[in-house]
């Protein structure tokens, strides 16, 4: 049987697709699908006939959408900053009208797994040419190196989320090589970064993916994978041309010479003193924070009384997307942001217990975003910057998307 697309579907899919595959190969790559969704959900609202229906679990993705907006807009406002500031957060509410479109014309699953693995398989490729070719000290194309590997880290861990939907399609053997060249892409991608922030979440991603396809592929097929995933990181921790062990290595000496000596002017070093400056202005303005100009103001004091050191006047951001949030929006941005990884991460874990085979990759497929922004957060202010913010948002919405139109075989 032929299967007849709308012109709706076909062009959902094509920006799901592009939206993965040129996320970081080309400049603002993720940006492209993301207009083209956005755009549509704005046409959408002057429909009214054509909206979609939804159910109170959209509701609360949206809600969450909206409450973090207001959380980082307030701020913007309260804080006397640029309007120009704005322009990040308004990012969410074009991710919402995505959602809005995406909801009523989902993309076929073969464009958003399809772009998935393109997008991890060139920024791996490109990753390792500018390494290993071009002797880069840490790859990082078109955005902030720490944006760069994390990103492809999570690009690796969908596609290795998408082996358990492979094994469910009629041309398996040819989507699980393409899938599993996705996830070595998006985890070189990650190394050749040197960004070593995104390999802490692995062992909760592979948490997520037992639990998802337990019955579906099999402990011992899961277990196989976890040890190549395990082998392909010893593989590059020792080999020296990526670099790895050496980050590694300089990472445990700065926690060293941190605590041991008082040394500040090193990467780790550096991030525990941002950290203690964060944990000062919470504890001085802990409901409402002090907003990103306040907090500047009341940094520049704490250098002046010698209670931090001078360095941290070169950071624009914490490098721990709670310390800085709780800094600079208080408790109420602080909620708002647990309530953004932790309200979907639980709805994503309920449907993996409901063993729904046809919606299992897609649960599991935003548990994975969820718990890997999570991880991200710890060593980095992933949504101050545009990609985090375009990443998450959107592909959010595209998987929650997928998971609703799963669930009525239209997937």
């Amino acid at each position: 049987m032929v299967l007849i697309m709308s012109p709706a579907i076909i062009y959902s899919s094509v920006a799901v697709f592009l939206f993965s595959a040129i996320s970081l190969v080309v400049s603002s790559g993720y940006s492209g699908g993301a207009v083209l969704l956005s755009l549509a959900g704005i046409g959408l609202l002057f429909r009214r006939a054509s909206w979609p229906k939804l159910e109170r679990r959209d509701w609360i993705i949206l809600l969450l959408f909206l409450v973090y907006f207001l959380t980082w807009a307030g701020e913007v406002c309260l804080d006397g900053q640029s309007s120009s500031r704005l322009d990040k957060p308004s990012r969410i509410v074009l991710a919402a009208l995505a959602l809005f479109w995406l909801l009523k014309y989902p993309p076929r699953a073969s464009a958003f797994w399809g772009g998935i693995a393109a997008g991890a398989i060139m920024v791996g490729l490109w990753a390792g040419w500018q390494k290993l070719f071009e002797g880069v000290d840490r790859a990082g194309g078109f955005t902030h190196m720490i944006q760069f590997g994390n990103i492809s880290m999570l690009l690796g861990m969908l596609s290795l989320t998408g082996l358990g939907w492979a094994m469910t399609q009629k041309r398996k053997v040819l989507w699980f090589i393409v899938l599993l060249a996705g996830m070595l892409g998006g985890m070189g991608g990650s190394l050749f970064s040197g960004s070593r922030g995104g390999w802490i979440g692995i062992p909760f991603v592979l948490l997520v993916l037992a639990h998802a396809y337990a019955d579906l592929v099999g402990r011992r097929r899961i277990a196989i994978v976890a040890v190549l995933v395990v082998l392909l990181g010893t593989v590059f921790y020792f080999h020296p041309a990526t670099g790895v062990q050496s980050r590694v290595q300089a990472a445990v000496s700065d926690v060293d010479r941190f605590f041991n000596e008082g040394v500040v002017n090193t990467s780790v070093g550096a991030r525990f003193e941002m950290w203690r400056s964060g944990a000062f202005a919470f504890k001085e303005s802990p409901i409402w924070g002090m907003g990103t100009n306040g907090f500047r103001v009341y940094r520049d004091t704490l250098i002046d009384a010698g209670k931090v050191d001078p360095l941290l006047a070169d950071y624009g951001h914490l490098h721990n997307e709670y310390i800085d949030t709780a800094a600079k929006r208080g408790l109420i941005g602080l909620l708002a942001l647990l309530a953004l990884y932790l309200v979907p991460l639980k709805m994503f874990t309920r449907m993996l217990g409901e063993r729904l085979v046809n919606r299992q990759p897609y649960a599991a497929a935003g548990a994975v975003l969820c718990v890997s922004y999570m991880d991200y957060g710890l060593s980095q202010t992933f949504l101050s910057h545009n990609s985090g913010v375009m990443v998450f948002f959107f592909m959010m919405a595209i998987i929650w998307s997928l998971v609703r139109s799963s669930e009525t075989g239209t997937a």
